[in-house]
């Protein structure tokens, strides 16, 4: 696949998709005429990688994770293991946090629709 069809199937920029390259996270081999071509499973990749991202972890521990993933053996070192970890508690604390967010907005909105006729602050 080459570098154009692999950026809109994955939804991500060629910009990105050179990054990526660049941080030693995606494979791509060069024609003789220097196109790069990467395997059908490029999209998955890159689709996992933006997910890495999205949770917070930088490209160190993204290229630390990926060789787990590939031999899907999951032999990691246990001080990458500590860190995902440790980003997993991170991440549910935010989504407690964002529900209690969520929560707080939805009285705003349902008092916004039908407020109490007696609060002063309202008039």
């Amino acid at each position: 696949m080459r570098i154009g069809e692999v950026a809109d199937k994955a939804g991500v920029s060629v910009r990105a998709l050179s990054y990526y390259e660049e941080q030693d996270l995606l494979h791509a081999c060069r024609s003789p005429g220097g196109q790069r071509h990467y395997p059908d499973t490029a999209v998955g990749r890159v689709r996992l990688i933006q997910q890495l991202y999205a949770a917070g972890l930088p490209s160190k521990v993204v290229r630390q994770v990926l060789p787990c993933v590939d031999s899907g053996e999951g032999k990691a070192p246990r001080a990458l293991l500590d860190q995902l970890e440790t980003e997993r508690v991170r991440i549910d604390q935010r989504i407690t946090d964002l529900f209690a967010v969520r929560d707080r907005l939805d009285d705003v909105i349902a008092i916004t629709r039908d407020p109490d006729p007696d609060c002063s602050h309202m008039q």
